[in-house]
């Protein structure tokens, strides 16, 4: 059987799947223009690919990153949703920047760069806590014990020079108190010395040096016990102020302990302290961040690497084309009004100038009749009909200055 022939311009006639039409929108391409370039087609469906996989790994990057901060998962989903949008718009503004008319510029593709690297360095954080999960939940545990101690330090330090001063206060009555229960003991151990003749006098019983530090005995005992009521009262409420202090400390470092939480900071402080102090982890920390922020810079770097084919001069004649014929059509469009305006004029000048010719014919009818009526009127001066005459012209001349402005 003989081939049918076909035109060239029919031949290529590519039907783009509904993915790949996803991808080069993602590639921020015109499909109808990327349609006919053959070549093209894949290199922009790759960059479609690298734009889909950063996309995916900021939404998970992000939903991890507000899981740790809030306690809804669905809210953590639908924000780390709508956080990767915005990477997305931010990804797609930057690689339809970059041409094959302006790609080798230094400075918007430095500024691009770092752009992405900054977003690149913030997203990689969330992932490298993920995977480092199990350890960075032991350092942070010993991270909260150390802030308790810390803590703890802090307010014994603020309540310090209180507590002193009570504890001060306390010692001054405690020893005031065992220096008077010396006294009695003395003065009761001289009562008894004297009675059992062991004393100074050497006579046994009571006998007038016996009765007489029998006397100061128990002055002395009374004196301690006044003593020992008011100073025990007092030691009561030293004792109670050093209790209440103490409930104070407790109670903000239970304050203190409740903050106390694994939040992302947290995390990020614990995953600081583990870089500081394990060596071999510090190679893989930087090289997994290395490798996570390739992946944000992916659609930049391809976009960049990949060669220009057929369709940036495609796009670049379609715009000048547009450009053309939006600068034609204005153009076209002056052109119609001025028209219209000089037609305008032309019609309104000769309407105007027939309105006041018929206008003047009509006044000097109007004169004649006047004239044949006074002739014909033998009782009316030449005075009245002037007056009446200037002002019927006088009416008539307001009738056509209305007109020449309106």
């Amino acid at each position: 059987m003989k081939e049918k022939n076909i035109a060239l311009f029919q031949r290529d006639t590519y039907v783009p799947s509904g993915f790949t039409k996803f991808l080069w929108w993602l590639s921020t391409t015109e499909k109808e223009i990327l349609a006919d370039a053959a070549i093209d087609r894949n290199r922009y469906s790759i960059i479609g690919m690298t734009v889909l996989a950063t996309w995916t790994f900021a939404t998970f990057a992000w939903t991890y990153f507000f899981f740790t901060v809030v306690n809804s998962i669905l809210i953590a989903v639908l924000l780390g949703i709508f956080m990767g949008a915005i990477i997305l718009t931010i990804d797609r503004a930057l690689i339809k920047g970059i041409t094959k008319y302006n790609k080798n510029k230094l400075l918007p593709l430095l500024f691009r760069g770092l752009l992405a690297l900054t977003i690149g360095t913030f997203m990689a954080q969330p992932a490298v806590l993920y995977m480092f999960d199990k350890e960075i939940k032991l350092q942070t545990s010993l991270d909260n014990e150390n802030k308790k101690m810390i803590k703890r330090q802090e307010l014994d330090s603020l309540y310090k020079n209180s507590k002193e001063e009570l504890l001060q206060k306390k010692s001054v009555i405690q020893n005031e108190l065992a220096g008077k229960y010396n006294e009695v003991m003395k003065a009761r151990e001289n009562f008894l010395s004297e009675t059992d003749g062991s004393g100074g006098s050497g006579k046994v019983g009571i006998k007038d040096i016996a009765l007489a530090k029998q006397n100061e005995y128990q002055k002395i005992d009374a004196e301690y016990q006044n003593k020992l009521v008011k100073d025990e009262l007092e030691l009561h409420n030293i004792d109670s102020s050093l209790n209440v202090l103490e409930t104070t400390i407790k109670k903000e470092e239970e304050l203190f302990t409740h903050y106390l939480n694994n939040g992302f900071l947290t995390r990020t402080e614990a995953l600081n302290n583990l870089l500081k102090s394990n060596a071999a982890l510090q190679f893989r920390y930087y090289l997994i961040i290395f490798i996570l922020m390739l992946i944000e810079l992916m659609p930049v770097i391809a976009k960049t690497m990949l060669p220009s084919g057929t369709y940036d001069e495609k796009v670049l004649l379609r715009e000048n084309m547009e450009k053309e014929i939006a600068h034609f059509n204005i153009k076209k469009e002056q052109q119609l009004n001025e028209l219209y305006n000089t037609i305008a004029f032309e019609n309104n000048e000769e309407v105007i100038t027939d309105f006041f010719s018929d206008i003047k014919n009509l006044r000097r009818e109007k004169s004649k009749r006047n004239s044949r009526k006074w002739e014909e009127e033998d009782n009316q001066t030449f005075d009245a009909l002037w007056e009446k005459l200037k002002k019927k012209y006088w009416l008539s001349r307001k009738t056509s200055i209305f007109f020449e402005k309106y």
